[in-house]
């Protein structure tokens, strides 16, 4: 039997995209575990979610930016069994490492080109086009694929196209 507390390394999968917690330079995500030997327990034995905090800021900065769902990572901390059966354990985080991470989402319909210090995004389903500056700043939306450098124009020079 595991202490009610204990500082311990968990290897497993993100499943949804980390959330902002409660304040600032904190962040919250799901961790699923499965079970390490699956050869040699009961096949319907399920897989261990746990409830993931992290206070440190550093940390919480790459699961808010980085961390995307499918993720293999080995975080450790101090983990807490909860007092209610069946409730998920809470890991508190204070160091991570990416095992691997999953591949980026494939976007169909969508095609994102650059224009020198410029991005734009052509959606199939759109007649606009959303522009960008290549650190993401938000440059306008230009109304179709012929006004894009006059949109890049105008913000350059610091107006409205």
């Amino acid at each position: 039997m595991m202490n009610p507390r204990a500082h311990l390394a968990v290897d497993g999968y993100v499943d949804a995209i980390p959330t902002p917690g409660t304040s600032w330079g904190t962040a919250c995500f799901d961790l699923i575990h499965s079970p390490a030997d699956a050869d040699r327990i009961a096949p319907d034995t399920p897989d261990v979610v746990y409830v993931c905090t992290t206070g440190d800021p550093r940390i919480a900065d790459v699961f808010l930016r980085d961390i995307q769902p499918g993720d293999l990572l080995r975080v450790t901390g101090t983990i807490v069994q909860p007092d209610t059966p069946g409730a998920s354990a809470q890991i508190s985080v204070d160091a991570l490492e990416v095992l691997h991470a999953a591949p980026g989402p494939v976007v169909y319909d969508l095609v994102i080109e650059r224009w020198g210090n410029y991005a734009t995004v052509f959606d199939a389903d759109r007649d606009t086009v959303p522009v960008f500056t290549v650190d993401g700043k938000w440059v306008g939306e230009a109304a179709n694929h012929d006004s894009i450098s006059d949109l890049i124009d105008a913000f350059e020079n610091g107006g409205a196209p």
